[in-house]
């Protein structure tokens, strides 16, 4: 594994993919983003990973496309140019879809595919000084690979917007707007983070994989028949599963359930 991400896994479970080219503000090329998918599919198939946050190091969270890799592409054709693209739709499917929580990490600018990035995660944690911009219009291109996890998180109407203008916008307006759940200040910032990863290490983690399945399935899907028969015979199998029973015997006993370990009890 190269040393342009870091992959750990700690005690409690919690897997931590940083970005580490801080001399270039974290912007990534092929290579990285071929790394980056191998970390993905390593924590989600992982059993012993319970939660997953997407950090960076150095002043920036990550800058997007790195100017090296775009001098490669430009000479590429368009066939070359689609095999490029799906191995980064691919890296932004398999973050996506990860059937762990995922927690972005953000710090200073987020360009490009960066917000991309954020937008896969389930949840985000932004310094309240940083910078997100949709930029690629500014170069002639367009955010095509990340623009389906982009529109979902912010919206249509404001896709419109901010895809065509390339404004730079505030990590305030990127909370307001959906793109990150919180936005603090710097020293606040792995506060905010081990906040949400004691809230979900707390849960059990095969509900945790299914409640997030539960929402791709059934967002936007028309409350007829036929979702009223798959979420009733999904919270029934949920109920009489090995995780499910343990949840409600040790609720019923007041004790913690099974998941938790000593070192959060």
């Amino acid at each position: 594994m190269t040393q342009d991400i870091l992959y750990e896994l700690d005690h409690l479970g919690v897997a931590r993919i940083t970005l580490n080219r801080p001399e270039k503000h974290n912007a990534f090329d092929d290579t990285m983003i071929a790394e980056l998918t191998r970390c993905f599919v390593k924590a989600g198939s992982d059993p012993a990973v319970r939660a997953v946050v997407l950090a960076s190091n150095g002043k920036n969270f990550c800058a997007g496309a790195d100017a090296g890799w775009m001098q490669r592409m430009a000479g590429y054709s368009e066939a070359q140019n689609r095999t490029d693209a799906m191995q980064l739709a691919t890296m932004l499917q398999t973050l996506y879809r990860l059937p762990k929580p995922t927690i972005a990490r953000v710090q200073g600018a987020a360009f490009g595919g960066a917000v991309g990035l954020i937008a896969c995660c389930d949840m985000a944690v932004a310094c309240k000084m940083s910078k997100f911009c949709l930029s690629e219009v500014k170069l002639g291109l367009i955010p095509a690979t990340i623009s389906p996890y982009v529109i979902e998180a912010m919206g249509k109407r404001v896709a419109k917007r901010y895809f065509q203008t390339a404004e730079v916008f505030s990590a305030r307006r990127a909370r307001r707007l959906g793109l990150v759940s919180e936005a603090v200040s710097e020293d606040q910032l792995d506060d905010e983070v081990n906040s949400l990863l004691t809230a979900l290490l707390r849960n059990g983690p095969t509900a945790i994989a299914e409640a997030k399945a539960l929402i791709e399935q059934v967002a936007g899907a028309p409350i007829d028949e036929s979702v009223m028969q798959n979420t009733s015979d999904w919270i029934a199998r949920i109920r009489v599963s090995e995780e499910g029973q343990e949840g409600l015997n040790a609720f019923l006993e007041k004790r913690q359930p099974a998941w938790i370990k000593e070192s959060e009890k």
